[in-house]
């Protein structure tokens, strides 16, 4: 006997069919499947079109618990969804489900014992999302009576997150509200800019530096719980730090970089340090999910509008300043990459949520630069993992707001300060237009496992500004000689021109042990001089 077709499962034997999206190839719809599976929560409006087009015993999976996020199910809304593809296909032909695989939630809500219960309040993670599919399931077939406890919570959960002040905060709506075209501009184009940039940082032919973060060692790491458990003082805690900003500062001196950095020591993840430091984040515990492979991440949550109740990293950075020989480099994730690797809000467009983490960074930007930090790196990694894989409209669209975003965090400040973004998935050829929009004055990428093939697009583009190709893999810990880096410089030269390149690795080197890292760098400083001696000489 196979099962209910409104339950949760279904026989193996039967085939099935997942779509998220059939829309755009509804022809290719077969009509002798037993089920189609189709996501209403991404895709609400093609509920109708979809139906029209199944088979005449095909049944339909209505996917109107969303699977990848963790907010409650609006239980009205998504009853009425099922209802209407109920009206049309009958009981027997609907089954409930998630809107996909539950391995994009957490796996429960009842492991977080230190949530604040207004938030908590919210949240529905896969065991509790496996509860609202029967709830809507039960409410469908017995009618709302049945579950109408569970809808009077679901409703008062919905009602109390809408209204809630640590939802809407009217000072960040009103700014938003004043943001105008100019916002999106640096004062002047890219050759202005640059001449400005030279004559401040007085930088040399291939100038070298590194991307953000150095080698995070395991007495950082007891360090960092020892103060978040409350067994040393805040006060120990910055000494600590800035010994550590005081040794690599020391290093970078005796590699000889040119642009240095202060090496992250108190940071942890790159998107869960800025989201503990702004308004409208909140973080759990236990809510760890798959990110790749073997590795799981806590995704921090944006529960409400967005802003920056004081400066983030300004004082790190200005310390690195204040013991520094040469240019200091501040180092941010961009609003995408904080929106990206977040759970979003689902009750206000990612565009909106985008715009004020751009906000909230275009002021920590122009303090950085207040501070004497004059070259100032955004980093945006995960753009392209907002990219819609169809090319259309829809794509452009969140180019569109995307590219906006980064440009307001980082147009406030003068010419003469250097904007740099780094991007650590550099598949970028089919939609380069909006990469080049970005306006960064120096792009670096990863790009020391494509062979420089990525760089032919920089010549087919013409792309005007600076760019960094990462010379070596900070993915391994093989040390590149520094023949090898000579080479990669030479055939980068042959897409890209000397006043273009600077010298970097491929990421950052918070993953790497010092012994390595020292051997490398002074390998690619080695060459990168070489390269400048070559060249000063013509």
């Amino acid at each position: 006997m196979r099962s209910s077709p409104l339950s949760v499962t279904r026989s193996p034997r039967l085939s099935s069919l997942h779509i998220s999206d059939i829309v755009h190839n509804i022809d290719l719809l077969p009509k002798d499947v037993y089920a189609v599976h189709i996501d209403l929560v991404r895709n609400p409006e093609q509920l109708e079109t979809v139906i029209g087009a199944l088979g005449p015993r095909t049944v339909l999976s209505a996917g109107v618990v969303d699977g990848r996020n963790i907010w409650k199910t609006n239980l009205k809304r998504a009853i009425e969804t099922v209802e209407v593809a109920i009206q049309k296909l009958g009981k027997d032909r609907v089954i409930v489900a998630t809107s996909s695989s539950l391995l994009h939630t957490p796996h429960t809500l009842a492991s977080e014992k230190k949530l604040d219960p207004e938030i908590a309040d919210w949240f529905s993670f896969a065991s509790e999302k496996a509860v609202e599919v029967t709830v809507i399931a039960k409410a469908v077939t017995e009618g709302p009576a049945v579950v109408r406890e569970q809808l009077e919570a679901n409703a008062k959960s919905i009602q109390s997150r809408a209204s809630s002040k640590r939802t809407n905060d009217p000072k960040v709506k009103d700014r938003q509200s004043k943001v105008t075209p100019d916002m999106y501009n640096r004062k002047s184009e890219f050759p202005i800019r640059i001449a400005q940039q030279q004559k401040e940082l007085g930088l040399p032919l291939f100038p070298t530096t590194t991307i953000g973060s150095f080698p995070q060692t395991k007495e950082i790491r007891i360090q960092r719980n020892k103060f978040t458990k409350g067994e040393i003082t805040a006060e120990q805690y910055e000494k600590f730090i800035e010994k550590e900003i005081q040794d690599v500062v020391k290093i970078q001196e005796e590699l000889d970089l040119d642009v240095y950095v202060h090496g992250e020591p108190e940071r942890n993840d790159m998107v869960q340090y800025f989201g503990e430091r702004l308004d409208g984040y909140a973080f759990t515990t236990h809510a760890w999910v798959q990110s790749y492979g073997s590795r799981c991440v806590r995704p921090p949550i944006v529960v409400g509008d967005i802003s920056r109740p004081a400066p983030m990293t300004v004082k790190e950075s200005k310390y690195a300043v204040s013991i520094s020989k040469k240019p200091m480099k501040g180092m941010l994730t961009g609003p995408i990459t904080c929106l990206r690797w977040s759970f979003p809000r689902d009750d206000v467009h990612q565009s909106v949520q985008a715009e004020q983490l751009a906000l909230a960074l275009r002021d920590e930007v122009v303090d950085l630069e207040a501070a004497g930090v004059y070259v100032i790196q955004v980093d945006e990694p995960a753009l392209r993992e907002g990219l819609p894989l169809r090319a259309g409209k829809e794509r452009e669209a969140y180019l569109d707001w995307a590219v906006k975003s980064f440009r307001l965090s980082v147009s406030g400040v003068r010419d003469s300060t250097q904007i740099h973004s780094h991007f650590c998935y550099s598949e970028f050829q089919d939609f380069f237009h909006a990469i080049a929009a970005l306006d960064a004055d120096v792009l670096s990428i990863e790009n020391s496992k494509s062979d420089a093939k990525l760089l032919k697009v920089f010549v087919d583009e013409a792309y005007p500004r600076h760019i960094g190709p990462g010379v070596y893999d900070i993915h391994s810990p093989r040390v590149p000689s520094e023949q090898e880096i000579k080479d990669r410089i030479e055939e980068m030269l042959a897409y890209l021109k000397p006043e273009q390149l600077w010298i970097d690795p491929d990421c950052g080197l918070k993953t790497r042990q010092w012994t390595e890292t020292k051997a490398a760098l002074t390998n690619m400083v080695n060459a990168a001089k070489f390269y400048r001696q070559k060249y000063a000489s013509k």
